[in-house]
């Protein structure tokens, strides 16, 4: 059987995850993500797709991140209407994450339109949130570890990938050909989350290669964390903690509540205030099973994993509101976690001027956003029309990471079976790429080579 396969995104880029394999009979679409970042990247969401959703047989999704979703509700309002396979954690995940991008992208055009700042007149949303609902309605659950023929002679097998909650690597077999997609593959020894799960390499490998040229840095995380608790209470102000509603804030939580639970940081009010957050946090908990052996034990022993003994849900805006009236020492984690909008533009506004306040950053900071102008020293930072005194502590902390640095990719490649004819190299920047394609060549003797944004190869 003729198996051809195009990279319709995340090909010398990290964003727009899409992968398109088409058959004589049929075609499946692995990952259908949105592209963000630069312009000239989120400019390929206005593009017409290469592909006919109309003609779309299924779609595959690796986990719920944004990046490899957030263009479904796209391909629905063009006319597809076929099943999208995810596991369970990733389909209430999601529930959250395409109606908050519908809802950006209908903001997106109203301020457009407002203020005049397109020549499109007037200026439409990417989709709507109807269409994100739409897409919700197709979402069908597989199993990991099990194979799922998702469509006749297609069959699915998912792993554990350990990069969010419902995360998965995928092996996808047509007819006698196996192809495998590494998915974001995650941190080893992390809280909450299994390590990755090694698979059976495929005759074609696509792996990911976001930190394929660098090792994130050797650091005891809690250790970290809890010099910075104990700093800002000697300031005697608040912890303002810009993170992202889905893995790192509850990755935070967990950290803190092991160092309260030890005694190695004081008992202080932790304030999650972030819708998406909260929601997010009780998907967490509600998939316990997909937890690792550690947090398991931790609630057989009757311990909250994912709660201090002060940890307050900021769903409302009075209940947001009222955070501005606290003294003393404080911990407030919200969204977004570069800074670029969302409730944490109050915060910042608010407590950036105070000394006693103390900023950490716990993520990458991009290029360009309010996140990257606070961390790198800059004296004032625009909020919401203002130039706002940047007269906190600034700290950071760079063990955070949902995604595996280049050694715990190869850490993975090792523990899988199998050797794949050839592998190419997606999800990261051309430097990163070209930089882990030498090394799997090095390491592997693999003929491995950089995957290119629309190249189509046989398999």
């Amino acid at each position: 059987m003729a198996v051809r396969l195009t990279f319709h995104g995340a090909a010398e880029s990290v964003t727009g995850s899409k992968f398109l394999l088409e058959t004589d009979k049929t075609s499946l679409l692995i990952d259908c993500g949105l592209f963000q970042g630069r312009k000239e990247l989120r400019k390929r969401n206005w593009d017409e797709p290469l592909f006919d959703p109309r003609e779309l047989a299924a779609v595959v999704l690796t986990h719920a991140h944004i990046d490899h979703t957030g263009y479904l509700p796209l391909i629905v309002s063009k006319g597809f209407h076929g099943p999208v396979y995810c596991t369970a954690a990733t389909k209430e995940l999601l529930q959250l994450l395409l109606p908050d991008s519908a809802r950006l992208q209908e903001e997106d055009a109203r301020f457009s339109n407002k203020h005049k700042t397109t020549r499109h007149n007037p200026a439409k949303p990417l989709y709507t949130e109807k269409d994100a609902k739409a897409a919700l309605k197709l979402l069908k659950v597989i199993p990991r570890g099990e194979s799922t023929e998702v469509l006749p002679g297609i069959h699915v097998t998912p792993s554990c990938a350990g990069h969010i909650l419902g995360s998965t690597s995928l092996n996808v077999r047509i007819g006698k050909k196996l192809v495998t997609f590494s998915g974001d593959i995650g941190r080893y020894d992390t809280p909450l989350l299994p390590d990755p799960e090694p698979v059976e390499l495929g005759d074609v490998l696509l792996c990911e290669s976001t930190y394929g040229d660098r090792d994130h840095k050797i650091a005891d995380t809690c250790a970290e964390l809890s010099k910075v608790v104990h700093s800002a209470v000697d300031r005697g102000g608040a912890l303002v903690i810009p993170a992202f509603a889905i893995g790192r804030t509850q990755n935070i939580l967990y950290y803190l509540a092991q160092l309260e639970r030890s005694g190695e940081i004081p008992i202080l009010p932790v304030l999650i205030d972030s819708p998406m957050a909260v929601d997010a946090t009780k998907i967490y908990r509600k998939f316990r099973h997909d937890y690792d052996e550690e947090a398991r034990e931790l609630i057989e022993k009757g311990q909250r994993p994912l709660g201090t003994e002060k940890t307050a849900f900021c769903r409302s805006r009075d209940e947001s509101k009222l955070i501005n009236g606290l003294k003393g020492p404080r911990i407030i984690i919200s969204a977004s976690g570069m800074v670029s909008g969302g409730r944490i533009l109050h915060h910042m506004r608010k407590l950036l001027p105070r000394e006693e306040t103390t900023v950490l950053f716990v993520g990458y900071q991009a290029h360009g956003t309010r996140g990257r102008t606070i961390q790198s020293g800059e004296k004032s930072v625009k909020i919401f029309g203002d130039h706002i005194p940047i007269r906190a502590n600034i700290q950071s902390i760079s063990g955070l990471s949902a995604h595996g640095g280049r050694e715990e990719l190869l850490r993975w490649l090792s523990s899988c079976s199998g050797s794949p004819n050839y592998a190419k190299i997606i999800h990261g920047e051309a430097k990163s790429s070209r930089a882990f394609a030498a090394t799997l060549t090095e390491k592997f003797s693999w003929k491995a080579s950089v995957a290119e944004y629309r190249e189509t190869i046989d398999i």
